[in-house]
C-alpha cells in the first residue's frame, strides 16, 4: 500500500512539475520570440558573460545543501533552521564579493557595461540564498503543485517586466530586469507557499554531515560548471560578443527549455529514489522507468527539432539569426544524449555518492574542455559539434563508473537507451529529409510537414513488441499522473 501511495505521489508530482514546465517553456519561447526582436546579439552576449560570473557564485550559494536536505532520510526542525541560516549567510557574502568583482571583470573583458550588469545581478545571490531551504522544504514534502505555481508565476511576471523594459528602450538592462524579477517573485512565492519561518541558528544542532555531502556536491557542480561555461568563455575570447550572442540564442532556445523540464523533475525523482534506495528491486524499476520516460518524451521532440532547425529559426528568431540554425541542431543532439544519461546523476544524489560524483565529474569535465578547445579551431560550428560529441563520450563512462560504486541495472539501461536512440534517430532523419524536400515552401509549412513526418516515423516503431511494452509502461505512469489520490 505504501509503495502504491509513493508511486502515486511521484506520478502526481511529475504531472504538476511537467505541467508547470510546459507553461514555462511557452513563456521561454515567447521571451525568445519577443526579446530577440527587441534586443541585439550584442545584448545577449553581454548577459551571457555576466551570467558566467553569477552562475559560478550560485554553486557556492547553494553549497549542495538543497540536495543534502532532500536526500537525508530524516531532517529535524533544528537542522532545517540551521541550513537556512547557512544558505542565507553564504548569499550575503557572495553578493558583496560579486559586487566588488564587477570592476575587475569589466576591466579584463574591456566591456564597461559589464560592471553595472554584474553589480545588479549580484543581488540574485541574496534572493536565492534566503529562498533555498524554503524551496528545498517544499520539494522534500512533495508539495510540487505549490512549487509549480510559484515557478510559472515568477516566469510570467519576469517576462512581462523584461518586455516592458525593452519597449522603453532599456536595451540589455531589460535582461537584467528579467533575472532580478524572477528571483524576487520566487522568493515571495516560496515564503507564501511554505508558511515556514526559521528559528535562530543553534550550535546544539550539528549539520556537519550535510556540509560534508554538500562540499562534495559543490566540487562536482563547480567542475561541471566549468565544463558548461568553457564554450561561452572560449567563444568570447576567440570570436567576440556578436558570435557569442548567436551561440547563446541557439543554446537558450534548446537547452533552457530542456533544463526547465529535466532539472525540476529532479524535485520528484530525488525524494522518491531516496525513500526506496534500501529496496534494490524497486529502486531499479524506478530508474529504468525514469530513463524511458525522459528518453522518449524529450528525445523524440529534440530529434525533430534537430531536423527542422532552419524553419524553427526563421519562425522563432527571424532572418538576422539564420546562422544559429546549424548550432541548434547540434544543441538538440547534445540534449538528447544528456537526457538519456540524466538518471545517472539522480542515482549519485539519491545514494549519497557525493565523493564518487566528484571523481567522475573531474574526468568528464577534462574531456569536455578538450572537446571544446579542439572544436574551436573549426569555428563557431566546431564548438557546437564538440558540445554534442562530449555527452556521447561521457554517457558510457557514467554507467561504467556507477556500476563500480553501487548496484545499478546497467544492462537494462543500455538496452533502453539503444531503443530510445534508434527511435529518435529515425524520427530526426525523417524530419530533416522532409525539410530539405520542402525547402522552397514557407517556414510554417516545412515545420508542420516535418513535425508530422517525424511523429509518424516514431509511432511506426510501435509495430515491434518491445516498443509496445515501453509505451504500455509510459501510459500506466500517465494514468497514475492524472488519477487523484484515493481518500
Amino acid at each position: 500500500m505504501m509503495a502504491s501511495a509513493l508511486a502515486h505521489s511521484a506520478a502526481r508530482g511529475a504531472f504538476f512539475t511537467l505541467s508547470a514546465q510546459a507553461a514555462r517553456i511557452v513563456l521561454q519561447l515567447l521571451s525568445v520570440v519577443i526579446l530577440s526582436r527587441l534586443l541585439s546579439p550584442h545584448d545577449y552576449g553581454l548577459l551571457a558573460i555576466a551570467l558566467v560570473v553569477v552562475g559560478l557564485g550560485e554553486i557556492f550559494r547553494d553549497f549542495g545543501l538543497t540536495s543534502a536536505s532532500i536526500q537525508a532520510p530524516e531532517l529535524s526542525t533544528g537542522e532545517r533552521d540551521n541550513l537556512f541560516w547557512v544558505n542565507a549567510a553564504i548569499g550575503v557574502v557572495l553578493t558583496a564579493i560579486t559586487f566588488v568583482l564587477a570592476w575587475p571583470v569589466a576591466a579584463i573583458s574591456q566591456l564597461g557595461d559589464l560592471q553595472g550588469i554584474v553589480q545588479w545581478l549580484s543581488l540574485i545571490f541574496l534572493l536565492n540564498g534566503v529562498a533555498t531551504q524554503h524551496r528545498a522544504n517544499l520539494m522534500r514534502d512533495l508539495k510540487l503543485r505549490a512549487l509549480a505555481i510559484v515557478d510559472v508565476t515568477s516566469s510570467a511576471i519576469a517576462l512581462a517586466a523584461a518586455v516592458a523594459a525593452a519597449l522603453l528602450g532599456a536595451g540589455f538592462w531589460a535582461l537584467v530586469v528579467q533575472q532580478l524579477t524572477t528571483g524576487t517573485a520566487i522568493l515571495v512565492g516560496v515564503l507564501i507557499a511554505g508558511r515556514w519561518f526559521p528559528r535562530w541558528y543553534s550550535r546544539a544542532v550539528p549539520i556537519r554531515a550535510f556540509l560534508t555531502f554538500g562540499s562534495h556536491l559543490v566540487g562536482a557542480n563547480l567542475l561541471a560548471y566549468v565544463g558548461r561555461q568553457i564554450d561561452t568563455v572560449t567563444i568570447a575570447i576567440r570570436f567576440g560578443t556578436q558570435p557569442l550572442g548567436l551561440y547563446n540564442r541557439g543554446f537558450q532556445l534548446i537547452m533552457t527549455p530542456l533544463g526547465q523540464v529535466r532539472s525540476p523533475l529532479q524535485s520528484v525523482a530525488l525524494p522518491v529514489l531516496s525513500r526506496v534506495q534500501a529496496d534494490q528491486r524497486r529502486f531499479d524499476t524506478y530508474v529504468i522507468a525514469a530513463q524511458l520516460a525522459l528518453g522518449y518524451t524529450i528525445g523524440i521532440p529534440l530529434a525533430i527539432v534537430a531536423g527542422l532547425a532552419d524553419p524553427i529559426v526563421g519562425i522563432m528568431l527571424g532572418a538576422r539569426w539564420a546562422e544559429t540554425a546549424p548550432l541548434i541542431s547540434m544543441f538538440a543532439i547534445a540534449g538528447l544524449l544528456t537526457t538519456v544519461s540524466f538518471v545517472g546523476y539522480w542515482i549519485y544524489l539519491a545514494r549519497g555518492l557525493g565523493a564518487e560524483l566528484l571523481r567522475y565529474t573531474i574526468v568528464t569535465t577534462v574531456i569536455k574542455i578538450v572537446c571544446i578547445v579542439v572544436g574551436s579551431f573549426f569555428g563557431l560550428f566546431g564548438v557546437a559539434v564538440a558540445f554534442a560529441v562530449h555527452p556521447a563520450i561521457a554517457w558510457p563512462i557514467s554507467l561504467a563508473w556507477l556500476s563500480r560504486v553501487t548496484p545499478i541495472p546497467h544492462r537494462k539501461l543500455y538496452q533502453g537507451a539503444g531503443r530510445i536512440i534508434a527511435t529518435t534517430l529515425a524520427s530526426g532523419l525523417a524530419s530533416l529529409g522532409i525539410a530539405h524536400l520542402t525547402a522552397s515552401a514557407p517556414d510554417g509549412v516545412q515545420l508542420l510537414l516535418g513535425l508530422g513526418g517525424g511523429v509518424v516515423i516514431a509511432a511506426a516503431f510501435l509495430v515491434l513488441p518491445v516498443y509496445r511494452r515501453d509505451a504500455s509502461s509510459l501510459l500506466a505512469f500517465v494514468r497514475l499522473m492524472v488519477k487523484r489520490q484515493p481518500q
